[in-house]
């Protein structure tokens, strides 16, 4: 009984080892931690297929698990709002922005991933490789499911010896570009304190 314990415990720091190499090297390559993140999500999407539409919330977790860790969300938030707005804004304006926009991102990440049906994803290799490079574009195809395949792209940015998500566009519209004209909307009217009140009411529900 003893020794089954011991083979257990034994088994479990190796997977959790591996996974640590996988997730480490995964990083330094930018295909390769988009795939990481893939895998991660459909196996997640697949375990729980039967409840998505009506408990989002596990999709919620799954997109804070995966993705969050991964992406650039200082330079995401930075890059949907003006540069003046953005440097003029305070520590704590720029820290709430960001916890604001981020749950934004995974609600609207999330609703598309409500409805996966078994779609599985085809990354493409980078053209020209990613060596020596700031920032990347790693194309894809989500395939399956009941319509065409989905182009999306993926545009990466290098921090140290890690990449990081920053933007993604689908079908040639880009997620930061849509975020951008939204909040240029807001913020005709007003300034980063009303496009900051906007975002937290319509992160409540208000």
């Amino acid at each position: 009984m003893r020794s089954n314990k011991l083979l257990s415990a034994v088994l479990i720091l190796c997977l959790t080892w591996f996974t640590s190499i996988a997730q480490a090297q995964s990083q330094s390559d930018p295909v390769g931690l988009l795939r990481y993140i893939a895998n991660n999500m459909i196996a997640g999407l697949k375990a729980n297929k039967a409840t998505l539409q009506s408990k989002p919330q596990i999709v919620y977790n799954l997109a804070y698990k995966y993705v969050v860790p991964y992406a650039d969300l200082t330079e995401m938030s930075r890059r949907v709002v003006p540069p003046q707005v953005w440097n003029n804004a305070t520590p704590a304006q720029r820290m709430q922005f960001q916890r604001e926009f981020t749950r934004i991102l995974i609600r609207t990440y999330a609703s598309g991933l409500a409805a996966y049906q078994d779609q599985v994803v085809q990354f493409y290799p980078i053209r020209g490789g990613y060596a020596g490079k700031r920032t990347v574009e790693v194309n894809s195809e989500i395939r399956g499911g009941q319509g065409q395949a989905i182009r999306v792209t993926y545009r990466l940015l290098r921090n140290g010896s890690v990449w990081r998500l920053y933007d993604m566009s689908v079908e040639g519209v880009s997620m930061l570009d849509s975020f951008r004209e939204q909040f240029a909307d807001i913020l005709g009217q007003g300034n980063m304190e009303q496009l900051l009140s906007r975002l937290s009411s319509h992160n409540s529900g208000r």
